[in-house]
């Protein structure tokens, strides 16, 4: 029995790369919400949230569809945006068609916060790569993790 468990186990080189994923991401997410909390004054999911405003059809989403972008909950993406409605950068919309629909929209305020940051944000991601791999590994990188489910069609959903 404990033979059959332990074959049902991850190897190594697999836990291994796990627990590296997670570690490099939480720390490079923590290093770059930092960078932007203190230059720009906006966490990193307030930025991703602006880019994907910013990105979308009358710069608006139905805030379920954002959830979901940021991979957040309906409560985590509502306490996301009541900061940047107060921050005048988004706006709550209704729906003409269904009052139970209601979508964050991206507000000139804003669009030139996210501008502002924008050239900062890019230029700290690249500091944090660049000076730690050289471009094909970070080609090679960016390969291997886009073989992880949804990672491709995420990426071209929220680079910087």
């Amino acid at each position: 029995m404990s033979s059959q468990v332990l074959s049902n186990q991850p190897s190594l080189s697999a836990l291994d790369a796990w627990v590296r994923l997670l570690r490099g991401h939480a720390a490079a997410t923590r290093e770059l919400s930092a960078r932007l909390v203190a230059e720009h004054g906006l966490t990193i999911n307030d930025y991703e949230c602006l880019l994907h405003l910013s990105r979308a059809e009358e710069r608006a989403l139905r805030r379920v569809d954002l959830a979901e972008l940021l991979i957040l909950t309906p409560s985590g993406v509502t306490r996301l945006l009541d900061g940047l409605e107060r921050a005048g950068y988004v706006e709550k919309r209704s729906c003409d068609s269904d009052a139970r629909v209601t979508y964050a929209a991206l507000t000139a305020a804003g669009l030139q916060k996210l501008q502002e940051a924008s050239g900062d944000h890019i230029a700290a991601v690249r500091e944090l790569f660049e000076v730690r791999f050289s471009g094909p590994e970070l080609e090679k990188l960016a390969e291997l993790l886009g073989r992880l489910p949804e990672a491709a069609a995420a990426a071209d959903s929220c680079s910087p």
